[in-house]
């Protein structure tokens, strides 16, 4: 039961940030928010939602280590997985200096993890300085959108408000259920097979609360939008850090064990990294660099088990 669990949850997960994603573009194309903006925004931070009841989910129910691993685990495969792979569908070419910006954005919020994780835990106050950052980044990235670079965002919307607006409740509804079932399946099953809590949420958990950015990045690569595909990634991975960890800390202040700050945050902070470089120096990620990020994160999982 407990696989059913978790392949049930998976299942809610997926369909209901469709649901939501379409529902929000639906909503956000009718307030005649500029595209790219939409992009980093209402689809990166939409396809984050399951992440945010996941985590949530684990907090409340005292399992933090499923918590924080989902968080710093979907933002390395957000990266090393998703974006590998979407190179390898379509090399993504870097346009303008937006996303480059807003990947400066995503690697600052990478770094603040460092001195609060080092406290031992991610207290109300910690929370409240990241959703403060959150929402001085969406000020920041409403009045400086950048400039538009394309008519479309890679996710189909509905023909009105009202159905955008159930669209977005359905949406909810199995994210919620989704993220109940994919914690109870996780937690058994670790309990049950003495594997630890923690590789659980950065493996399992994780990689199944980021299957709607993998849907929404690999449309993208397919119809060559890769300011979208890379979009999604960098908004998703602000939101996970800086909406995530400090609504959920917040709701219930999260211990943070050493693994966290001596082995999956400095991976994290190290593969954000890479992909600043590569945005500001390479004007193309081509297939090589895809397999190289695929390789990266097999290693990665491999020594995550220890």
């Amino acid at each position: 039961m407990d696989y059913f669990y978790i392949l049930a949850g998976l299942i809610g997960l997926f369909l209901g940030g469709e649901a939501l994603v379409r529902g929000s573009v639906g909503i956000a194309r009718r307030m005649a928010i500029p595209p790219l903006l939409i992009g980093l925004t209402v689809v990166g931070f939409g396809t984050s939602t399951p992440e945010l009841l996941v985590s949530v989910d684990a907090a409340w129910r005292g399992v933090p280590d499923i918590a924080l691993g989902n968080i710093v685990g979907s933002n390395i495969a957000n990266i090393l997985l998703i974006i590998g792979l979407s190179a390898l569908v379509w090399p993504i070419r870097v346009m303008g200096a937006t996303l480059r910006r807003d990947t400066a954005v995503m690697m600052a919020a990478a770094l603040v993890l460092v001195p609060v994780f080092a406290m031992g835990q991610l207290g109300r106050p910690a929370g409240l300085v990241l959703v403060a950052g959150l929402m001085a980044y969406l000020v920041w990235a409403y009045r400086q959108p950048g400039e538009v670079v394309t008519d479309e965002v890679g996710v189909p919307a509905p023909a009105s408000a009202l159905v955008s607006t159930l669209w977005i409740i359905v949406g909810l509804v199995a994210l919620m259920g989704g993220a109940r079932l994919l914690v109870d399946g996780a937690v058994n099953i670790a309990r049950g097979y003495g594997i630890s809590e923690a590789f659980i949420g950065l493996t399992i958990v994780a990689v199944g609360t980021s299957l709607p950015e993998l849907a929404t990045s690999l449309i993208a690569a397919f119809r060559r939008q890769s300011e979208i595909a890379i979009g999604n990634i960098v908004g998703s991975n602000i939101f996970n850090v800086l909406g995530i960890l400090g609504l959920t800390a917040l709701i219930a202040p999260i211990p943070v064990t050493s693994r966290f700050l001596t082995f999956d945050l400095p991976v994290m902070i190290a593969v954000s990294l890479v992909l600043t470089a590569l945005l500001l120096a390479r004007p193309v990620i081509g297939r090589g660099v895809g397999v190289a990020m695929l390789a990266g994160y097999v290693a990665y999982i491999w020594a995550a088990q220890g």
